[in-house]
């Protein structure tokens, strides 16, 4: 899902010294974690800003050989070019300003690069259903059947229909997992990217404050996002599999914008997020 800002934001310059991941800055301004840690924060946070706004993608070129891309595409703000600048640095791939300068991309589409980047999902996988089956589909195509490259081509155009096949089984697997009090390691870095590319903050004209995510199908993620900060009202769901967590209590809010500062945020929604404490710290 394209990262829209729920209000005009300011442009910004990010310094990647000023984050501090799950702690306190020491005297240096630098966070009481060390560079490995804040690394393998990003890599947590890309995990999940992927699993809400980026994409898996496997193509054929003319039917001769196969095409592997991983992207993540944003609105072009300085604060989402510079997240996805600081995400580069860490695991590769570039940036690019596109659609006459409205969006901003991430993107790897090297083959060698793209191997080696997706292990990173073999510390961290992705936690909603869809992008299990992109990876799923990207690595069966990776695997070197032949030296023949049109017997993998022929099985990339026999098998790319069946890619979200597994789909309502992840499901049911994520569903029995989080049901029964399970929580990935990783999910307070991954939430927070997570937040980046699906979360909103909202501030109404009336000051009414709210925070709201949604997700397609997977509502066991909202669940478990409403269980972590101990949500008392329901996950609607609007229409179709769409399932939607909005928020207006105090205290609540209050829960969120503690979490996005202990594992922040990197993006346009730090920008919101901004506004957003200082607004409700006013009532």
């Amino acid at each position: 899902m394209k990262g829209k800002p729920c209000y005009a934001p300011s442009k910004t310059r990010v310094n990647s010294k000023d984050v501090s991941i799950g702690g306190k800055k020491n005297t240096n301004g630098d966070s009481e974690s060390d560079l490995f840690d804040k690394a393998e924060y990003i890599k947590m946070f890309w995990v999940g800003l992927m699993d809400g706004g980026g994409s898996i993608q496997v193509n054929h070129w003319r039917e001769k050989s196969l095409q592997y891309r991983l992207i993540i595409k944003l609105s072009y703000l300085d604060s989402n070019y510079n997240m996805l600048i600081e995400i580069a640095k860490v695991i590769g791939g570039t940036v690019r300003i596109t659609n006459k300068g409205k969006d901003v991309i991430w993107v790897v589409d090297d083959k060698n690069k793209v191997k080696e980047i997706v292990k990173i999902y073999d510390t961290y996988p992705p936690l909603t259903s869809r992008k299990k089956c992109q990876l799923a589909f990207l690595k069966a195509c990776l695997i070197d059947r032949s030296k023949d490259k049109s017997l993998t081509v022929k099985s990339y155009l026999i098998n790319r229909s069946l890619k979200y096949n597994e789909q309502e089984l992840n499901i049911k697997k994520s569903n029995l997992f989080f049901s029964q009090g399970g929580t990935p390691s990783y999910f307070k870095g991954w939430l927070s990217g997570f937040i980046e590319a699906e979360g909103c903050f909202s501030i109404r004209k009336s000051d009414i404050l709210s925070f709201s995510i949604g997700q397609n199908d997977d509502l066991y993620l909202l669940e478990a996002i409403k269980s972590y900060f101990e949500v008392t009202n329901k996950v609607r769901n609007p229409y179709g599999a769409f399932y939607s967590l909005e928020i207006y209590k105090k205290t609540v809010l209050s829960k969120i914008i503690a979490h996005c500062t202990s594992y922040p945020l990197m993006g346009e929604k730090s920008v919101s997020l901004k506004k957003f404490k200082e607004k409700l710290s006013q009532i």
